[in-house]
């Protein structure tokens, strides 16, 4: 089973090499790799280059003008040839040299799912050995997509053909902005095109999935959905949207329900960062 990474890169030369590493790293080789690249006016371009001769042949590089994150995004799907296709941020890496193996196994040992996903977690963007908060998907349950609840996107892999199945009709849509042939991301959203996208797949279309009980990602702390107050407040216009766009009902009172679990989620984070210093 061939899996296809996407990930997206604008500007990035100060991370993408972790990311790139992390890739290179792992223990299943049956991958290719996407840079999506929007035009970086750094050394992005140059570093990813550099690493070609190492992927032996897995890396494919795509540069042009995009029109932002979900654009590229969509762009890089569209390029897959895998079977199974996830997304890792260009600021963001495996946490471990074993993911795609895990991946691969989940789909070989149950191959009627149609996607699998686990659980991140976020670091200082300076420290990436600092813990900030643990994001477990063990709990979820479509339903809570009500509530704003998701898998964390960044340890979602899901058949390419699900992602061809679940496209956007883009006719329908104002303000459609980027390509019109792989619209697998709704591009007038924001932060939140991931939590539409999950939410027609797992909660419209119900899609068969598994969770695999393992820290696929480790994130920076500090992007576009984690950058403070401003952040949340779109992210719950997003998801009030996308709910109404797709025929569910929800508030912003119920939306904020799932701030309680977070608490909790952080308290873990603190529960985390106390026992690695004292092991």
């Amino acid at each position: 089973m061939k899996i296809s990474i996407i990930t997206a890169t604008y500007n990035s030369a100060a991370t993408v090499s972790d990311t790139l590493e992390s890739v290179l790293r792992q223990n299943y080789k049956n991958y290719e790799l996407i840079i999506k690249d929007g035009g970086s006016k750094d050394d992005t371009l140059e570093i990813c280059r550099s690493y070609e001769p190492a992927f032996d042949g897995r890396m494919k590089i795509i540069s042009c003008p995009d029109k932002g994150l979900y654009d590229a995004m969509n762009q890089g799907i569209k390029a897959a040839t895998g079977d199974v296709v996830g997304i890792l941020n260009s600021d963001d890496f495996y946490t471990s040299f074993d993911v795609l193996m895990a991946i691969a196994r989940q789909f070989e040992r149950t191959p009627e799912i149609d996607a699998v996903y686990g659980d991140i977690h976020y670091v200082d963007w300076d420290d990436t050995t600092r813990l900030k908060r643990y994001y477990s998907s063990r709990l979820f349950r479509p339903g809570w997509m009500r509530l704003g609840f998701m898998p964390a996107h960044p340890s979602f892999y899901c058949r390419k053909s699900v992602y061809e199945n679940f496209r956007l009709n883009v006719s329908s849509i104002d303000g459609w902005k980027g390509e019109t042939d792989c619209a697998y991301f709704n591009t007038t959203y924001k932060i939140a095109a991931d939590f539409e996208c999950l939410l027609r797949m797992l909660y419209c279309g119900k899609i068969k999935t598994a969770y695999i009980w393992k820290d696929f990602v480790t994130m920076r702390h500090g992007g576009a959905s984690s950058s403070g107050s401003a952040a949340h407040k779109q992210i719950n216009r997003d998801h009030l949207r996308a709910l109404k766009e797709n025929g569910i009902y929800s508030n912003i009172a119920i939306l904020s329900l799932r701030y309680i679990y977070k608490i909790g989620e952080l308290a873990l984070g603190r529960i985390r960062r106390t026992a690695s210093v004292f092991a």
